[in-house]
């Protein structure tokens, strides 16, 4: 896998003057600590990419660490889709992934160690009353009356909370800092709370769980993380992150923020994504219309594509929204080149070409990949009768209308030039099948006398093909900014899924063929759906069309 290289990495500059300065002994040690409860998507996988690159780029190191401290919210289902998706898109962080109650042992002996310093201290206030008491920017907080509790008090309660002898929400850890500071985030924030619950993978060992601005800086400390890289919402938490590793004189990384990943036409919050999902306004967390790296795998998108695109968004400091159009290029840019071209035919219309010879079955060479010539070439079986795209016709066609209608000759691609005599109704009137002549000097599509025709047209034979389902994937919401302006669930694009039950596929094509999408010619990327697909059904899913639609639909209407 390449360096990352981006010149709008300011994170790299950091390193830079650290390793000139020798802070941390030339080491480069970044982690990336996903909470399992949700799918990863596309923002994340910004982060990923930021992560393991330059740990990659420095010979360093990048651990994978859970941040399971909440057992409400975390399945060992998203574990697994998690690790999936880090190792899918290229990156590998030496043994076991790591997790948050790996230390749940020592951070507990280490807020017993801040409670004997008598900076913390066990609070008795509810949620909602340590809410009211906080205070705001402007106004200070207020002391909670359980302060000033005794050191040796202090240590039986917090004992007794460790023990399982009082009920969820009873009490509370609470570091002894400042009612008064600036920071809100520094007004005695809860160190620690009781919940009665079964973790993924201590089981009931524990029944206080720590709150993750106390679990985020002791794991990076103990992992000896030297940059400890987040998004700006933590930007305001990072005092907090100091005053927890000043006051126990431990190790202490350096925390850099970013900003976080936004796209139009996209949301990217786990908590609204997971209403998606639990609503049925999906199939699931992989569904090819999700921002999710498993939608975008499903999708069709490769790995390349996503940190190829991870890479030329940059790292800035600034909140900005991306156009979502950039990752689809990015995939385009990725498929063009490696691609397999394939014949499909959507939505087909019968060709009867009357001078063929009936029972004859030729086969036509076809390039596999213009833009890779050890691709090498595949056969094409060419019969008499043959499927072209329903729209490639037109009976009464305007002005600048290169495809066929009556007695206008085109080239199949590969193929014949063949021109139109005929078209056939039925009794509705409804058009059911084109009669046409070839030319049969025109093998190969290429004429022996010269003449040239502006239309080339895809097609598949009736005698040779394949039946599929196509699933026609787009931008799950038509508003650019679905969360604005009320429930983000009314901006979901109706059209975002269109299923076709009567493509007709050259034979080539079969399960498993390619790991990458296929080219339909002049119609876009699909990928092999294999979670729908049987042996007596395909169905392909569209990655992304060939260009991008939606651009020039905005600049119409705009």
């Amino acid at each position: 896998m390449k360096k990352i290289n981006n010149a709008d990495n300011f994170i790299r500059k950091i390193i830079d003057k650290d390793n000139e300065s020798g802070k941390w002994g030339g080491r480069v040690h970044t982690r990336f600590p996903p909470e399992p409860n949700g799918y990863l998507h596309i923002g994340h996988a910004k982060s990923i990419c930021l992560n393991f690159g330059l740990a990659i780029e420095y010979d360093g190191k990048c651990n994978l660490r859970f941040d399971d401290t909440n057992p409400l919210k975390e399945e060992s289902e998203y574990v697994r889709s998690i690790i999936e998706d880090v190792s899918w898109l290229g990156f590998e962080w030496g043994n076991e992934p790591l997790y948050a109650s790996d230390y749940f042992g020592q951070m507990h002996d280490f807020a017993v160690k801040l409670i004997q310093a008598g900076n913390a201290y066990v609070c008795d206030l509810d949620p909602d009353q340590v809410k009211l008491q906080r205070g705001t920017l402007k106004k200070p907080g207020i002391n909670s009356p359980y302060r000033n509790r005794s050191i040796d008090e202090n240590i039986d309660l917090f004992a007794k909370m460790r023990s399982g002898e009082f009920a969820n929400g009873e009490k509370t850890l609470r570091a002894k800092i400042d009612m008064a500071h600036s920071n809100l985030n520094m007004r005695d924030p809860v160190m620690y709370r009781i919940l009665h619950a079964t973790h993924h993978r201590t089981g009931d060992d524990w029944c206080i769980y720590p709150m993750y601005d106390w679990a985020h800086g002791l794991e990076d400390s103990l992992e000896k993380i030297t940059h400890s890289i987040c998004t700006l919402e933590f930007e305001d938490h990072r005092p907090l992150y100091d005053w927890y590793l000043d006051q126990l004189e431990t190790y202490h990384p350096q925390q850099i923020e970013f900003a976080r990943l936004n796209l139009n036409y996209t949301v990217v919050s786990k908590r609204k994504l997971k209403r998606l999902v639990d609503d049925g306004f999906v199939e699931g967390w992989d569904d090819p219309r999700m921002p999710t790296i498993s939608g975008l795998r499903r999708r069709g998108y490769t790995p390349e594509s996503i940190r190829n695109f991870s890479e030329g968004v940059g790292v800035t400091k600034r909140d900005t929204v991306v156009d979502v159009a950039k990752l689809e290029n990015s995939l385009r840019d990725d498929l063009n080149k490696r691609s397999p071209r394939v014949m499909a035919v959507l939505d087909p219309l019968k060709v009867v070409i009357t001078n063929y010879p009936d029972n004859e079955l030729e086969y036509v060479d076809a390039i596999n990949n213009p833009e890779d010539e050890s691709a090498g070439k595949r056969k094409l079986a060419f019969s008499k009768e043959i499927y072209i795209e329903r729209n490639d016709f037109l009976e009464e066609p305007p002005k600048k209308f290169f495809r066929l209608s009556p007695g206008k000759e085109v080239r199949l691609k590969f193929a014949y030039y063949i021109t139109c005599n005929e078209a056939i109704k039925d009794e509705k009137g409804k058009l059911i099948e084109l009669r046409c002549t070839y030319d049969a000097d025109t093998k190969g599509g290429r004429s022996e006398d010269g003449r040239k025709v502006r239309g080339t047209l895809h097609w598949v034979s009736v005698k040779e093909n394949i039946k599929a389902e196509i699933r026609l994937y787009d931008r799950l919401f038509n508003n650019e900014h679905p969360e604005k302006n009320g429930d983000f669930i009314e901006n979901i694009n109706e059209e975002s899924l269109k299923v076709i039950d009567n493509a007709v596929l050259e034979r080539s094509l079969h399960l498993g063929a390619s790991d990458l999408p296929y080219q339909f010619e002049r119609t876009g990327y699909f990928k092999i759906d294999s979670k729908n697909s049987t042996p007596d059904k395909l169905v392909f899913n569209r990655a992304v069309s060939l260009r991008d639609s939606w651009a020039r639909f905005n600049k119409k209407v705009g």
